[in-house]
């Protein structure tokens, strides 16, 4: 029996080689753009945006008499005395006994520190994490109060869901920010944190009430003839399910939840692009900042996207789906 023939184009080699092509020709055509734009590139500058060397200085804080005794310098001045710590300076520039002045500088010392990149990625990644958290308590909250038997319950899941996912979140951020935050005094980093955690509270609220409502109401009797109560049902026998179910909907909700964080920058939360603004305004290099900063989200986005296909595999190696 003769084996099918595959067309030219559906191969999935000369799929990869043609998608290669069009990426490199496209990234071709965006640098002759560029090139035309009469642009200066400045990517030897952006290193130092994520660690650079400090240069720590000792000055005099008034004309006095220098005093050196091992790792400890005293300034004695006509009314008052200083003393200071050179462990790790460069060598003094005066001797023991030797006259200064106001402003002469006594050593220096140089140290690497985190450049501003590096800060406000720190600052992206925890205000993700806690609003990811607080989401995701939220969101298992509504979840069960839009599955519960008493209505009240519903209503509000019902409103609060309606309400948040119906308006933007940037307008949530500013209400937030400029009336809760104010009345109860709430540091804005905490307020961006909260505005997030909110917002995506109510899809992974949706999330997981689809995932418990997927699950055959058959295991459900089968529980209950088993002496099991309500609460030992879903605890051992439907959450495990839906949360396998609800994996790749919540890995993509953490995703969106993480590259939206950049819209705390708005209420002035040092984070990432808040940072990249601040660079551009000082260096007027937009392209290489922003691209440096579009890398930054794609590599933590691409990486909770690895670790959510890598959960993914291993329950199905583990079975449940």
């Amino acid at each position: 029996m003769s084996r099918k023939h595959t067309p030219f184009l559906q191969n999935r080699a000369v799929g990869h080689i043609v998608a290669l092509l069009f990426f490199v020709g496209l990234g071709y055509a965006l640098f002759v753009a560029a090139s035309g734009m009469n642009y200066i590139w400045k990517w030897n500058s952006v290193p130092k945006y994520f660690a650079y060397e400090q240069e720590t200085t000792i000055e005099a804080p008034f004309d006095g008499i220098i005093s050196i005794d091992g790792h400890t310098v005293t300034i004695k001045g006509t009314e008052e005395s200083k003393q200071y710590d050179i462990s790790g300076y460069d060598k003094l520039k005066y001797k023991n006994g030797e006259k200064i002045y106001e402003g002469d500088t006594l050593g220096s010392k140089k140290s690497w520190t985190a450049g501003p990149l590096t800060n406000g990625l720190l600052t992206t990644l925890k205000i993700s994490a806690l609003a990811a958290l607080l989401s995701l308590i939220l969101g298992t909250v509504i979840a069960f109060m839009k599955l519960s038997d008493y209505q009240f319950l519903k209503d509000i899941a019902t409103v609060y869901i309606t309400v948040i996912r119906g308006t933007p979140l940037l307008v949530q951020i500013f209400i937030f920010y400029f009336i809760v935050a104010t009345i109860f005094d709430i540091p804005r980093f905490y307020a961006g944190v909260i505005s997030l955690g909110i917002f995506y509270g109510a899809y992974l609220a949706e999330v997981l009430r689809g995932a418990i409502q997927s699950i055959d109401t058959g295991q459900y009797e089968a529980a209950k003839s088993l002496g099991m109560n309500g609460w030992t049902t879903m605890r051992y026998i439907i959450m495990p399910q839906a949360l396998k179910r609800a994996l790749p909907a919540l890995v993509g909700e953490v995703i969106a939840l993480v590259k939206d964080s950049s819209l705390v920058s708005v209420i002035s939360i040092t984070d990432l692009t808040k940072v990249g603004r601040e660079i551009v305004a000082n260096t007027f290099s937009p392209f290489e900042t922003w691209i440096i900063v579009a890398l930054i989200y794609f590599a933590i986005t691409f990486s909770l996207s690895i670790f959510g296909h890598r959960i993914e595999k291993r329950m199905r190696e583990r079975g449940g789906y």
